[in-house]
């Protein structure tokens, strides 16, 4: 399964990634630096800056690609300190673009996850969220 995440709420993305990985589906969720997360930009950047430079350095480390950015996201929606959820989280990838193999295969627009079908306007991509965090390119 494919799933497209441009001008997708990701949350509601990765409940579904969650959903179908746990029952033994291969997900691959596209465009990741395009999905958004919601709230006002102001509180978004404080909490993410708060999250990146809270001091140790054993961690936790807030990933700063898309991608991986993405993939934690879904981390935290699986039991992945048990077996069922480390295999679930083998089965799901994440991608920046769209990669070659799967440009001809047809992807999967979750409806209730669209940001125009939201009341809220206020939202920030996860592209922005890391190049604000110190994306390496």
């Amino acid at each position: 399964m494919i799933i497209d995440a441009k001008n997708m709420i990701v949350g509601r993305i990765a409940t579904v990634a969650a959903k179908k990985a746990l029952m033994g589906g291969k997900i691959d969720i596209i465009n990741c630096e395009s999905a958004a997360v919601t709230g006002k930009k102001k509180f978004l950047y404080q909490e993410y800056s708060r999250k990146k430079n809270q001091g140790t350095f054993k961690g936790p480390f807030l990933p700063r690609m898309p991608d991986r950015f993405v993939k934690r996201i879904v981390r935290g929606m699986l039991p992945y300190k048990q077996e069922k959820g480390r295999k679930a989280l083998k089965n799901i990838m994440c991608h920046i673009g769209i990669p070659k193999s799967l440009e001809s295969r047809d992807t999967l627009k979750i409806e209730n996850a669209d940001i125009s079908k939201t009341k809220n306007l206020n939202y920030l991509t996860v592209g922005e969220i890391c190049r604000k965090l110190g994306r390496v390119k």
